[in-house]
């Protein structure tokens, strides 16, 4: 095109930018709704999209920022897809493409990134490894953007679609190579069918003559499976799936545990609005476990040996019962993790627990929880959560189809185990199967809330009568994930110290730290309160427990309440705000 003709066509398309807002509405529900903004004679002006519009302003704004580009850069480079069998961008078009993201805030992945981009280490490929929506394409268009105008010129953006392959590839990378070009990142590069099998090519071929090669896709699994086999010792992996508080607050700026707790768990521009979005309800939270981790674990299964690598998951991927099956164990992985939450018919463990606290509340105690229709109301939340019992399902369900299962979600980097030792032996009684999206979690404790209110027992109370129930039913809720997220984001900070759960005949400590070299020990209670009261120390402050505890792990050098009040030192105890703590690991 000639700078007129671009000039005329900018002269017709829309200027300004869409935005995305969530509303809740009366029922409960949330939607989603998105507007254009633009500025006018100095004004800021708006108006909402109809759903058929949203694509087309989205199409006319990114082609609006190409043409701009085009005109600051004349003499780029503009490579046209019809030059390359599979979808690459280069120069100007680059330069638009990766342009939205040059200001926002940056993962910390992005520094090992440009590490290995600009590195001397030649021989390997760089994995991003995560699930859908962790800031996988984000990061890479960010290093590109800030590459010198020289490295820029020598940078190339491969987009792969299903109907791509690596014989397709192998072409267009050897155009790249011919014309000098040196960092080339490549996204969604598990659609290839036959990449599991093939991915050795990018580390023997390209990456040994000194070309820069970024891997990025949706089927993270994939990527494991490549490493465990075709890629080896020839590649680099940077895990994106867990996303700890520190960063939550510090690249979407959404603070406070209570936000990280319900929306934490994915990354996007919109911060918390986006978040909530994905697991605002049910349906949404299920489109996501689906995509992101059903389909993910089944596509790249299906890739690798021609399918021979389902092994026990064989029978449940035929008769299509493989999504339901991880369904359940995705639902119930944060505390009970075991065959018998698949093999019995499904229960409500959250119900019994908080009937169990309700009675036992110090200011207002209920037996409401005692009285409610349970039949009734274990059916409706079987329902809404899509649980089938055995005599539903057409596959039995076995320890097998568990232990594979929980396999690829740790290979997903989904879940993590924390030890749970007993004073006696010291050793792991069991094991607290952590979750590393509490976003997803949250949301499926609000279908039980949901399943709550439709309990015609229940909605005889007064409104605030309810109001006072949900609530406490959810602190319990919370107070249950913060020690989650408290003892996963320790265990991983301090990889060369034992973290775990301590358990005595009476109580336990909720978090102890020791360090077997120094064999110097922290304990901990951990408390979603914003109050100090005596109680939430007497364990810490426990002679026959501390004696106990010092001579099977050394001495306690700190006894530590967090919570969610100010920092502060009372007598032997230090109170620790729980978001202070979480930014300081």
């Amino acid at each position: 095109m000639t700078k007129q003709e671009i000039l005329d066509r900018l002269s017709i398309l829309p200027q300004g930018g869409i935005t995305v807002k969530i509303i809740k509405g009366k029922n409960g529900k949330t939607y989603e709704y998105h507007f254009f903004q633009w500025r006018e004679n100095g004004k800021q002006k708006s108006r909402a999209l109809k759903d058929d519009e949203i694509a087309i302003v989205q199409s006319q704004l990114e082609e609006r920022r190409r043409l701009e580009c085009l005109l600051a850069f004349p003499d780029a480079e503009e490579k046209t897809s019809a030059d390359f069998n599979v979808q690459i961008r280069l120069g100007a078009s680059l330069r638009s493409y990766v342009a939205p993201v040059k200001e926002l805030k940056k993962r910390n992945g992005f520094k090992d990134i440009t590490e290995f981009v600009y590195g001397n280490e030649y021989n390997k490929v760089f994995i991003l490894y995560g699930l859908r929506r962790t800031g996988k394409t984000t990061l890479i268009k960010q290093v590109i953007a800030e590459m010198s105008d020289a490295d820029f010129d020598k940078a190339a953006f491969i987009q792969i679609t299903p109907k791509d392959d690596l014989a397709t590839l192998n072409k267009d990378l050897k155009k790249l190579e011919d014309g000098g070009y040196k960092y080339v990142f490549i996204d969604e590069v598990t659609f290839m069918s036959d990449f599991i099998e093939g991915a050795a090519l990018l580390s023997d071929i390209y990456a040994a003559v000194g070309m820069k090669i970024v891997l990025s896709g949706t089927d993270s699994l994939g990527f494991w499976i490549t490493k465990s086999n075709e890629l080896y010792d020839r590649c680099r992996l940077l895990h994106t799936t867990f996303i700890p508080y520190r960063e939550f607050a510090n690249v979407l700026d959404v603070h406070g545990i209570d936000n990280y707790i319900q929306y934490g768990g994915t990354m996007s521009l919109s911060g918390k609005l986006y978040n909530e979005s994905v697991f605002a309800d049910k349906r949404s939270t299920d489109e996501y476990v689906d995509s992101a981790i059903a389909q993910n674990i089944q596509h790249s299964l299906k890739a690798y040996q021609y399918g021979g690598h389902f092994r026990h998951l064989y029978s449940l991927y035929e008769k299509g019962e493989l999504t339901s099956a991880i369904n359940r164990v995705v639902e119930d992985i944060n505390h009970r993790f075991a065959i018998e939450v698949l093999e019995r018919d499904f229960k409500s463990n959250d119900l019994r627990l908080s009937a169990n606290n309700l009675r036992k509340d110090r200011f207002a105690p209920t037996t409401i929880l005692d009285d409610i229709d349970v039949a009734a109301f274990t059916k409706r939340l079987k329902e809404m959560l899509d649980i089938k019992d055995k005599d539903e399902r057409m596959v039995k369900i076995d320890e097998g189809h568990v232990a594979e299962i929980k396999e690829y979600l740790a290979a997903l980097d989904l879940i993590e185990e924390i030890d749970v030792n007993d004073i006696k032996t010291a050793n792991g009684r069991n094991k607290r199967i952590v979750f590393s999206q509490p976003g997803l979690r949250y949301s499926q404790a609000k279908s039980f809330i949901e399943s709550l209110s439709s309990d015609e027992v229940f909605n005889d109370l007064s409104a605030e009568e309810r109001k006072r129930v949900i609530t406490r039913i959810l602190n319990e809720i919370k107070g249950r994930m913060t020690e989650d997220v408290i003892l996963l984001e320790t265990q991983k900070a301090k990889p060369h110290k034992n973290v775990f759960k301590l358990q005595f005949a009476d109580g336990e400590f909720d978090m102890l730290v020791n360090d077997p070299d120094t064999l110097e020990t922290q304990i901990y209670e951990i408390k979603f309160s914003v109050e100090r009261v005596p109680e939430q120390a007497r364990h810490l402050l426990d002679e026959k427990k501390c004696a106990e505890t010092e001579f099977r792990y050394g001495k306690i050098t700190q006894k530590v309440v967090l919570y969610r009040g100010e920092t502060c030192k009372v007598g032997d105890i230090d109170y620790i705000n729980v978001e202070e703590y979480l930014t300081s690991l």
